[in-house]
């Protein structure tokens, strides 16, 4: 069964992209192919427990496994070497990814404390949206009291636009709030 977005997808945004930038086929209207949810944790070099938290936030975050990320060199100023286990990453495709996209738009977001919209100016040139989260509590899984630690985490939403003008009117009609 699609979910809401998908659905929206389908029978609304396609139609009216496809009006708006005068595609000759509904098959070049840009598509969300994939989000990746990744999680920095510089600090697990010293302490190991502080990785495995990580995970399991991301893990209720996300709904499903993230892989963890290993140091690709030894920087001897932050005392780390190549190898070490420093970050977690999670990608969602389907039916996870417009659920959690749905989560984000109408629950996450608004909860963020003095929230103007997200960055105008956050895309990448070829369609690509990148948000960084300050903390992961604004989202609804995460429960404040077993928190230790406030952690931030970047959302990187990959779509198939070619400019950033489509991406940025595939992502509005998705109903990502964009600061005026």
């Amino acid at each position: 069964m699609p979910s809401r977005l998908e659905e929206k997808y389908k029978n609304e945004i396609t139609p009216a992209m496809v009006e708006k930038f005068s595609y000759k086929s509904i098959m070049q209207a840009p598509k969300i192919d994939k989000i990746v949810l990744n999680m920095g944790v510089g600090d697990a070099v010293t302490n190991a427990k502080n990785l495995d938290e990580a995970v399991a936030e991301l893990t209720l975050i996300s709904g499903q496994k993230p892989l963890v990320t290993k140091a690709k060199k030894s920087i001897a100023g932050f005392r780390l070497r190549e190898g070490n286990a420093i970050g977690a990453k999670v990608t969602l495709r389907g039916q996870r990814m417009y659920e959690f996209l749905d989560k984000l738009v109408n629950v996450s977001l608004p909860r963020v404390r003095d929230f103007h919209g997200v960055s105008n100016r956050a895309f990448d040139g070829r369609g690509n949206y990148t948000l960084g989260v300050r903390e992961q509590l604004i989202f609804p899984e995460i429960d404040y009291d077993n928190v230790n630690r406030v952690r931030g985490l970047d959302i990187v939403i990959v779509t198939t636009a070619q400019s950033d003008e489509e991406s940025r009117e595939l992502l509005t009609q998705f109903g990502m709030p964009f600061a005026k």
